[in-house]
């Protein structure tokens, strides 16, 4: 198979801004050349209600579903219109001041784009 690069921002949970304090909880990648974007998260919620207690859970996870659906190229309902998946990638990675926010955009080569997101999801979210 053949190995493309590809772009991910690991998806962070950021309750207090001020204190700069996160946990990871997701994923969104791009390989350009698989024409691939995803998005996937993995919610701990027994650790994000230990670090923030009074973090409504159930708007973090319509959040996490929001950056999903965008990835996926869903659109209307309150979703933004973006087109290409480049255009959403940039939009997912772009900073932002939100509970969920990106982290900074990274780079690797895989053969399989989908299995790469678990992978990743498995090293830095789970």
């Amino acid at each position: 198979m053949t190995r493309r690069p590809y772009q991910y921002v690991v998806l962070r949970c950021v309750p207090r801004a001020e204190r700069e304090e996160f946990i990871n909880v997701g994923i969104v990648l791009r390989s350009q050349a698989a024409d691939h974007l995803e998005a996937a998260f993995a919610v701990d919620h027994d650790r994000v209600r230990a670090f923030a207690p009074d973090l409504d859970l159930d708007e973090l996870d319509a959040a996490l579903r929001t950056v999903c659906a965008v990835a996926a190229g869903d659109e209307g309902g309150g979703l933004p219109r973006l087109g290409d998946d480049g255009r959403r990638f940039g939009w997912l990675s772009a900073p932002r001041s939100t509970v969920v926010r990106a982290g900074p955009v990274h780079s690797g080569l895989t053969d399989d784009p989908a299995a790469e997101v678990q992978r990743l999801l498995d090293r830095l979210v789970r």
